[in-house]
């Protein structure tokens, strides 16, 4: 009989006063006994809502009942069914709006804490050295190109794997995980989960070529030259998007995309890295989704004595993580909503010294549904600052459009897909995760990933 207790089991965490002085996970996995606890909360249902909500269709109850059983190896040959990257996805991915969404438990109180059970399983199984890589089909003969080793390109390529291709994942930077290895902090996402999963992939037989622009290096044609049976492309949305308000040229002034890779990907977080980045006094982060909450934290645990997000609209409407933004909240960060910024102020060296900002009040709601802010008049003001990360959002680097004749893209650079949301205007080439949909959540690039490889092999097989 499922317990009937209303709220999750709580899961430790690193207090506030000592966590901003360290880059250590915040929130801890359960223990075996706190797992248990809380698989014993799932009802179990038929009709399985949770999965519908899942983007790569886990098989949610499943796993849930083999921890319920204290079969922890089982829940995670479970989770792996379908998913390439679960202790990823238990970490990040936003169970809030999807499967934990759709919880049946959460109409009366909170739903079962799927997330945290995932995790609890991917952790166990390494700690336990449990090894599940998918029973690979035999050779089919043919290799796929996948660009970008980001949630979309790394999960194509397990499936691809496999069903039996040959697949070579081309990344640009010098370390494979895209977004997980460059955009995500240690304190939520470390390294070592990202490198693991991905060795995971390795022993599918998929092969990672680092330092490789596709577009530069080499373009998509001539991958098909070099015999590449199809291409997938999941190069992301590494392009930062600006205010375009006058000082944006100060010293001092980041994207979010700089400011997290150098402390992510270049290691300028630890003491004896060399990678220059700014250790501030007084930061403001603009934007109010999980790119500047990682932002904001990330300054924090740098040292600054003041972090603000400042964020256009109502709390209501901040796209960021509810725990993200709890926890921000905890660590200390101020929120300036209704706030907008329309001027960065320098010092006679050009160092930023000050924001000037302006009241918003709500209105109508706008395309997206959400409520269009408009400026309150006369009512600027300036927030003392040295330092302004700038975190509004991304769009595709447009070097593969560029480089790929007949290649349809929409005004973003998105590219553009079919019915199917993966099969370009481009024979054999298919996309999905930011590069189609800008920036987005791991689990829906992950999703697309595993759409791609589908339709790879369905049209492979027909050809």
């Amino acid at each position: 009989m499922a317990d009937m207790r209303r709220t999750k089991t709580p899961a430790a965490e690193q207090a506030s006063d000592v966590r901003i002085g360290n880059w250590d996970e915040v929130t801890f996995t359960y223990t075996e006994e706190e797992a248990v606890a809380e698989a014993n909360r799932c009802l179990n249902c038929r009709h399985r809502p949770c999965v519908s909500g899942c983007p790569v269709a886990v098989h949610i109850p499943e796993f849930i009942s083999a921890i319920a059983e204290r079969d922890f190896a089982r829940a995670y040959k479970i989770i792996r069914q379908t998913n390439a990257l679960p202790a990823v996805c238990g970490r990040v991915c936003p169970q809030e709006n999807q499967c934990e969404g759709k919880c049946v438990r959460g109409r009366n109180g909170e739903p079962v804490a799927i997330g945290r059970l995932e995790r609890f399983a991917a952790d166990w199984a390494a700690a336990h050295g449990i090894d599940e890589a998918s029973e690979k089909a035999e050779p089919k003969g043919k290799r796929v190109a996948v660009v970008g080793s980001g949630p979309a390109g790394l999960t194509c390529a397990a499936e691809l794997a496999a069903r039996g291709y040959g697949v070579t994942v081309f990344e640009a930077l010098h370390i494979p995980g895209g977004v997980l290895s460059y955009g995500i902090p240690e304190f939520r996402l470390p390294k070592t989960i990202v490198r693991r999963e991905i060795e995971n992939l390795e022993k599918l037989g998929v092969k990672i070529e680092t330092n490789v622009v596709v577009g530069r290096s080499i373009t998509v044609d001539e991958l098909f030259e070099e015999g590449y049976s199809a291409v997938f492309i999941g190069s992301g949305a590494g392009l930062p998007s600006f205010l375009h308000i006058p000082g944006e040229n100060n010293c001092g002034v980041y994207s979010a995309n700089e400011y997290l890779t150098r402390c992510n990907l270049m290691d300028a977080y630890k003491e004896d890295s060399s990678t220059p980045i700014r250790h501030s006094k007084r930061v403001a982060v603009v934007g109010g989704g999980n790119v500047a909450m990682d932002a904001a934290r990330s300054a924090k645990r740098l040292g600054a004595e003041e972090v603000r997000i400042i964020y256009r609209r109502s709390e209501a409407e901040l796209p960021a993580r509810a725990e993200e933004v709890h926890h921000a909240r905890e660590e200390g960060i101020i929120f300036n909503l209704l706030t907008n910024p329309i001027r960065i102020n320098g010092d006679e060296q050009g160092n930023v010294k000050s924001v000037t900002c302006v009241r918003m009040e709500l209105g109508e709601p706008d395309e997206s549904g959400r409520r269009s802010p408009q400026p309150v008049e006369g009512s600027e003001f300036d927030i003392e600052i040295d330092t302004i990360i700038i975190a509004v959002g991304t769009t595709p680097n447009p070097l593969i459009r560029m480089t790929t004749p007949g290649l349809e893209t929409d005004r973003r650079g998105c590219i553009i897909t079919k019915d199917d949301g993966v099969t370009t205007s481009r024979p054999f080439v298919y996309a999905g995760g930011d590069a189609v949909t800008g920036a987005a959540t791991v689990i829906l690039a992950m999703g697309a990933g595993r759409d791609s490889a589908a339709a790879i092999d369905e049209a492979l097989s027909a050809k």
